[in-house]
């Protein structure tokens, strides 16, 4: 089911996690939040394939971890228009939709790549270690923002 932050923070159960998605057209980069949800910490990249190895892979990410609902970054353009790459994302949370009924909400993942980037920089990392883990780092980013907001919700 699509969600928003809200309906996603009240069907939580205690001690289940939230997995973020950054869905590339390469890669998916994951994260996984703590059971408590308050931080998000990179978990993995998988390299895309085909749409069910790629969805069989998340689905056993899902079950291993406790994971009761999945944010999925929207890249939207820098304006607020969606363009193709934001159809790629709907269509990708229809195919995850057809075959689970999990808990999705889309997120704004506008400059996510970029300040994870950045932050990357500063801290020195080669271009190398930066190419092998940016995109598990912008899901983290992704996942951060809704567990941020989560704050904002009342219980």
């Amino acid at each position: 089911m699509l969600s928003d932050i809200s309906h996603l923070k009240n069907i939580c159960r205690p001690n289940q996690r939230l997995m973020g998605i950054d869905y590339g057209t390469k890669r998916i980069g994951v994260a996984l939040s703590d059971t408590l949800r308050s931080m998000a910490t990179p978990h993995t990249v998988l390299h895309r394939t085909r749409l069910r190895v790629d969805l069989e892979a998340l689905f056993a990410i899902h079950d291993q971890m406790n994971v009761s609902g999945w944010v999925i970054g929207l890249p939207l353009n820098m304006d607020g228009t969606e363009g193709s790459r934001c159809q790629s994302t709907r269509q990708f949370v229809k195919n995850i939709l057809e075959l689970r009924d999990i808990p999705v909400i889309l997120h704004d993942e506008r400059l996510s790549s970029i300040a994870v980037e950045r932050t990357m920089i500063v801290a020195d990392l080669s271009r190398s270690k930066r190419a092998k883990c940016v995109d598990q780092a912008a899901a983290a980013f992704i996942l951060q923002g809704v567990l941020d907001a989560f704050k904002r919700y009342p219980e």
